[in-house]
C-alpha cells in the first residue's frame, strides 16, 4: 500500500496472529506501524482508537501476550473508550479474530476469541451503540448479526489456495457509511459483485403484510430471491406443552413429491425455532438454529430471509425488539442459490395434517416481500 496518499486516505492497521504473535513481534509492530499511543495499559500501539468527526474506530488486540496470547483480549478499556465517545454517530470496532464462528469453523483461541470473552465483549458492543465488529482470520467473506450488531469477516486478499473451492473467493469490499446506514458490495477478482448488504434492514409497513391461510396453498413467489430482495415472515401463536419434542411445522415450501426445500418450525424438547434447507436432491440438508421457545407461552417473532447476506441471512427478532440476530449455522453457503418451490404449507408438512403438525395453538403466519 506504499502508493496510497495517506493524507487523503489514512490507512489503519489491526494486529493479528501473523504480525503480533508474541512479545517480540508486538514490539516490532509498534515500531514499524506506529499507530496512535492511546490504548490500554501494556498495549500501547496494539489497541488504539481513532476519532474523525462523527466516526469512531476502535482497534482491539485479540492476541495480547500479556493476557495469554491468541484469542485473549482486554475489555475494560474498550468499554471506557466507547462510553467517552458515546456522542459519536458511527462506531466501528475492529480486531483480528471473529467472536462468532464463521462457516462453521469454531474453536476457542484458534478460530475465534476465547468463549469466556464472547458474552462480555458483545454486551459492550451492544450497550455502546456499535454498528459493526470488523474482523478477519477465517479465509472468507461473511456477515452475521447478533442483537443488532454486525460481525463482518473479510479475509482472503491473497490466499486462494487455502480457500474452499467454489465457496469462498479472493475479494475486496467497497463500503459507504452515512446517515442512511451501512452499504457494501463484495467484489471478486473479475469485478463481479458476489455479496451485498444495506443495513439496517428496512422494516415492513403494515400494508406490506399478507396473512397466509392454514394448510397447503400456492406460493406467493418462486424462483430465486435476488437483487437485495427479502422475504419476512411474521409468526404468532402459543407453544405446546413441555413434553413435546417432535418436529412441528410452522411454514414449509416444497414441490409436490419432493422433500421440502425450506422447512421452518420447532424441533426438540426445548422447542428450538429451526430452519431446514434442502438445496440439492440427494444431499444432506443444512440447519439454522434460532431461539428456544418456552412451553405454553405466547410468541410473536419475525423471521427474515436475506440471501445477499450468505449463510447468516436467516434472521429473527421479537416483535417488541428491533434488533435482529442471525440463526446459528455451520455452512458456507446460504439461500442465495435456492430456488423457492411453488407450494407452501402452514401448520403441517406437505403430506397432510398428520405430517409434522404444529402442536401448539393460535398459529398465524404473515409474509412481507420487499
Amino acid at each position: 500500500m506504499a502508493w496510497l496518499n495517506r493524507q487523503t486516505t489514512p490507512l489503519w492497521h489491526t494486529t493479528s496472529n501473523h504480525t503480533t504473535y508474541d512479545a517480540m513481534s508486538e514490539g516490532v509492530f509498534r515500531d514499524v506501524v506506529k499507530p496512535p499511543d492511546n490504548g490500554p495499559l501494556g498495549q500501547a500501539g496494539l489497541s488504539y482508537f481513532v476519532r474523525r468527526d462523527d466516526l469512531l474506530l476502535v482497534f482491539v488486540h485479540t492476541s495480547w501476550s500479556g493476557l495469554g496470547g491468541e484469542g485473549h483480549l482486554e475489555t475494560e478499556w474498550l468499554e471506557t473508550t466507547l462510553s467517552k465517545h458515546k456522542d459519536t454517530r458511527h462506531k466501528l470496532v475492529l480486531g483480528h479474530h471473529p467472536v462468532f464462528p464463521v462457516n462453521g469453523f469454531s474453536g476457542a483461541y484458534q478460530r475465534e476469541i476465547g468463549h469466556e470473552y464472547t458474552g462480555p465483549f458483545w454486551d459492550i458492543l451492544e450497550n455502546g451503540g456499535v454498528l459493526a465488529y470488523v474482523c478477519s482470520h477465517i479465509l472468507a467473506f461473511d456477515v452475521q448479526v447478533h442483537r443488532g450488531v454486525l460481525q463482518i469477516c473479510t479475509a482472503g486478499a491473497g490466499t486462494a489456495h487455502r480457500m474452499p473451492e467454489g465457496v469462498e473467493y479472493l475479494h475486496c469490499v467497497q463500503a459507504a457509511l452515512d446517515e442512511e446506514g451501512l452499504r457494501y458490495q463484495v467484489l471478486d477478482v473479475d469485478g463481479v459483485v458476489r455479496e451485498r448488504l444495506e443495513w439496517p434492514l428496512r422494516l415492513a409497513h403494515a400494508f406490506q403484510w399478507q396473512e397466509l391461510p392454514p394448510g397447503e396453498t400456492d406460493a406467493l413467489f418462486s424462483g430465486q430471491l435476488k437483487g437485495g430482495r427479502i422475504a419476512e415472515l411474521k409468526l404468532k401463536g402459543r407453544t405446546a406443552t413441555v413434553d413435546v419434542a417432535t418436529a412441528q411445522t410452522i411454514f414449509s415450501a416444497f414441490s409436490p413429491g419432493s422433500i421440502a426445500a425450506v422447512w421452518l418450525g420447532l424441533r426438540g424438547p426445548k422447542q428450538t425455532l429451526t430452519v431446514v434447507v434442502h438445496r440439492e436432491p440427494g444431499r444432506s440438508p443444512s440447519y439454522w438454529l434460532g431461539p428456544d421457545l418456552a412451553a405454553s407461552e405466547n410468541f410473536d417473532i419475525r423471521v427474515a430471509f436475506s440471501p445477499d447476506m450468505g449463510p447468516s441471512g436467516v434472521l429473527y427478532r421479537y416483535d417488541n425488539d428491533p434488533k435482529w440476530s442471525s440463526f446459528r449455522a455451520a455452512t458456507a453457503t446460504g439461500l442465495e442459490r435456492l430456488d423457492w418451490p411453488p407450494r407452501w404449507s402452514i401448520g403441517h408438512g406437505q403430506s397432510g395434517k398428520s405430517d409434522c403438525p404444529y402442536l401448539g395453538s393460535s398459529l398465524s403466519v404473515g409474509i412481507s416481500m420487499r
